[in-house]
């Protein structure tokens, strides 16, 4: 009898490869198929890595006892490759929440009644620690040139927080950049913000961190001099920059504000950010975090450069994001952790909301992984 396995996900997509996940409810077999390459994983965990395809290229997929669904398409495209050679290598995550106890509190009480709400099992680590631990792990594997770590480092802004994370992501070294989120900034306006805005040089591009935080409230914001700063820091570089922040975008194309404040870089402040990538056509990307979702935004106003929001590392699907940066453009692809304790606690949390947290944060693949041309 064929398997048939459970939330089978085309995770990731690059250049030359296909990542799909899967479970099932014990060591049963799964057959992962892309064009006439086939990979076969053993469970209840299934990672199956399919490489050495061709870029920009289409490819049908096939997982056996699965039929397409919108996370698993039928036909997929790797990326295409962006030209000239390989610059550096660069890793993200965010919202590591390092100190959270409880997974899935919207502080909606209506929404939290029903949950459901999700701790370690009595015994196991933290699961900030387990998944951020696990992302570490795979980072120090890909050895970047550099790693930022986009905010939200921590529950509350604590001190005893605050050294969780540096222990955790201190072992990547002096690769390893950081700035807050609002959540660090709740008991000390000044914990975490590292001196941002800062540049990051690595060899034929610059990443240029944001500090978007409003202290005390889950709102962001850029106040006029880091503008002025990353237009002059843009200005005086040569090659591309890559910018990176806690809070996203608001989308300057809307028709219309919301009363009250937004819950990402308010408008008038989005709309000064984007108005530098007009300015700058070496500003090629704008990389946030804070909604815990894979989500690009694109703006004609700004070159249709990439705004994108990375998924968080602390619950599903356990997000990272690695960028490959050549002579002629980047890919980003996101990753999902792969270690056994933190992808079971990543499946234990797609039921979350309600049941449908996992749909509303993967996002489609395309906002997830995608290839950006200078």
């Amino acid at each position: 009898m064929t398997t048939r396995p459970s939330a089978p996900e085309l995770m990731s997509v690059g250049p030359d490869e296909f990542v799909v996940t899967a479970t099932t409810p014990g060591d049963e077999q799964l057959t992962t198929q892309v064009g006439p390459r086939q990979v076969t994983t053993t469970g209840p965990r299934h990672v199956a890595r399919v490489d050495g395809l061709e870029p920009d290229t289409e490819y049908p997929l096939r997982v056996e006892g699965a039929a397409p669904s919108r996370f698993l398409p039928a036909t997929v495209r790797t990326l295409a490759r962006p030209p000239g050679r390989l610059l550096a290598t660069v890793a993200t995550a965010n919202d590591t929440h390092l100190g959270e106890l409880e997974a899935g509190v919207t502080g909606d009480p209506a929404t939290d009644a029903i949950g459901p709400i999700l701790r370690a099992e009595p015994g196991d680590p933290p699961y900030p620690e387990t998944m951020n631990r696990a992302v570490v792990a795979e980072m120090r594997a890909l050895d970047p040139s550099a790693v930022v770590v986009k905010g939200d480092l921590t529950a509350i802004g604590s001190e005893e927080q605050y050294g969780a994370f540096l222990a955790v992501y201190g072992g990547l070294g002096d690769r390893m950049h950081h700035v807050r989120g609002n959540h660090d900034a709740m008991l000390d306006p000044a914990l975490a913000i590292e001196d941002a805005p800062y540049a990051i040089d690595l060899p034929g591009v610059t990443l240029a961190v944001l500090d978007t935080v409003i202290p005390g409230t889950d709102a962001g914001h850029l106040p006029a001099d880091q503008v002025q700063w990353l237009d002059d820091l843009a200005a005086e570089r040569t090659g591309p920059v890559l910018v990176f922040g806690h809070h996203h975008c608001w989308n300057v194309e809307a028709t219309a504000t919301k009363p009250g404040p937004y819950f990402g870089i308010q408008p008038a402040d989005s709309r000064a950010l984007v108005d530098v990538f007009a300015r700058q056509e070496n500003v090629v990307g704008y990389f946030a975090g804070h909604t815990h979702t894979n989500r690009v935004r694109r703006f004609a106003s700004a070159h249709d450069r990439p705004f994108a929001e990375v998924g968080c590392t602390k619950d599903y699907p356990g997000a990272w994001a690695e960028y490959r940066i050549y002579e002629g453009g980047y890919t980003q692809v996101m990753r999902r952790v792969q270690a056994p304790a933190a992808f079971d606690w990543a499946e234990r949390c797609r039921t979350m909301i309600q049941g449908i947290y996992g749909e509303l944060v993967l996002g489609g693949l395309e906002h997830r992984c995608f290839a950006e041309r200078f």
